[in-house]
């Protein structure tokens, strides 16, 4: 605050707006039968002593009437022993305030002087270290007058979106009783802490992206996640994977309705969320980039109070575009040993300029054994060149010599102009069946 409020009619008072918390009782409440004859003694009251019973029932109904307050650790209800009597608490301080909520604040300004107050401009902002956010300025429609002993009162709200030190700066610029004009400017500093830690691990299984988060609550207070979810890059779609649902818990629309929030446990609990991610078969301009997507999350707190967050960019392993995609399109559904068949294949130009010609062709095994599979004909297959972004299908004639599942392997494309040859595909396994 400032060192000459002492020299102002005017202060400020800032309270925080928020949700009160439960008010818990902390002694331990018993029932006085436990101590006689156990905690089962009501399961069967047949067996238990008639004396007993009545005095049980006595001691509830007269310890609403003790006022000598004797009775305060006795059990008068059995969800009394819970420690909630019903009351909430409002909040007695700034308390923690974390990122993704919206900071509220009641401010009221006080003439603590035995004169009016007039013309009074206030103004309100939230200083970060990055930037200046005005959440109230009356410069254009001031304050009339706080009387002697009166005060003027409003709220403001800002959406907390940065960690770390904030100020909230307010000031009054006013007449006094002897038509001074004075400026009076007070500070109200608070920290913004981190709610969630979000840790991710990125794994890539042939064609599929796993994504892996991890989240942990820092608060104080449980979180009830309403919404975690992940939104892909453009050139990624994304599918959240979950555990089999329980057989009691298949087929209710209720439950798809009203999807119960997922819980978080105060002071370092976790939950883990499985993303299966895979690019668009659709090729695209430009280089190729490893950033995958970000996630929105959504919760709220005990009693209802909400946050948000966005995180940043989520990275993958570093994208290579191929020049081109060699594919298989159709392979016959019967095999016959030692009878031609033919492969249908794609060849697709991923770059934006025209590639080719092109030769494809069956490469040699490493080692020496003679391959199952071979080509039926000409070693070699001439293409010719494909256009930036276009495809070019072409069939292999292909011949089997063992029977049983075989493999296709080797298939490989050459630029004639380039004099570069591209990894081939990967082997296709077949099954040879005897003409009998």
């Amino acid at each position: 605050m400032s060192s000459t409020q002492s020299l102002h009619s005017l202060a400020f008072r800032v309270m925080r707006l928020c949700r009160p918390t439960f008010h818990v009782e902390t002694p331990l409440q018993f029932d006085p039968c436990d101590l006689v004859v156990g905690e089962d003694l009501f399961d069967s009251p047949s067996a238990a002593p008639r004396h007993l019973l009545h005095s049980h029932s006595a001691s509830n109904d007269s310890s609403s009437a003790d006022l000598t307050y004797r009775n305060r650790f006795v059990l008068g209800d059995d969800s009394d022993a819970m420690g909630l009597p019903g009351l909430l608490v409002l909040p007695q301080s700034f308390g923690a305030i974390y990122l993704g909520e919206t900071f509220c604040s009641y401010i009221s300004i006080n003439n603590s002087s035995n004169f009016d107050a007039r013309d009074i401009i206030i103004k309100s902002e939230i200083q970060t270290e990055r930037q200046r956010i005005m959440l109230l300025d009356t410069s254009k429609s001031p304050v009339e007058s706080i009387r002697a002993g009166g005060r003027y009162d409003f709220i403001v709200e800002h959406d907390v979106k940065e960690l770390g030190a904030h100020t909230l700066v307010c000031t009054a610029l006013y007449y006094d009783g002897d038509a001074e004009r004075k400026y009076l400017p007070q500070y109200f500093k608070f920290m913004v802490s981190n709610p969630l830690s979000v840790r991710t691990k990125v794994r890539v299984v042939k064609d599929t992206t796993y994504l892996e988060t991890c989240l942990e609550n820092n608060t104080k207070s449980n979180l009830f996640m309403d919404q975690v979810e992940f939104e892909p890059a453009p050139r990624w779609s994304a599918t959240i994977l979950k555990a089999d649902v329980h057989h009691s818990e298949k087929g209710g629309s209720t439950r798809e309705t009203f999807k119960p929030p997922v819980l978080i446990r105060a002071g370092g609990g976790i939950y883990n969320y499985l993303y299966a991610l895979k690019m668009s078969s659709a090729p695209t301009k430009g280089e190729g980039s490893n950033i995958l997507g970000k996630l929105q999350i959504t919760w709220r707190t005990n009693l209802g109070e909400p946050g948000r967050l966005q995180t940043q960019h989520i990275t993958g392993n570093p994208v290579t575009l191929k020049e081109i995609d060699l594919k298989v399109v159709k392979v016959p559904s019967v095999i016959i040993l030692e009878k031609p068949f033919l492969v249908h294949l794609s060849l697709t130009n991923l770059t934006g300029k025209k590639l080719g010609p092109f030769e494809a062709w069956l490469s040699l095994n490493d080692s020496k054994e003679e391959k199952a599979v071979m080509i039926s004909g000409l070693q070699r297959m001439d293409l010719p060149a494909v256009d930036a972004f276009a495809s070019l299908e072409f069939q292999l004639n292909l011949i089997s010599a063992k029977l049983g599942v075989q493999k296709i392997s080797g298939i490989t494309v050459f630029d004639t102009m380039e004099k570069k040859t591209y990894d081939p595909l990967p082997d296709l396994e077949i099954f040879v069946d005897t003409d009998l």
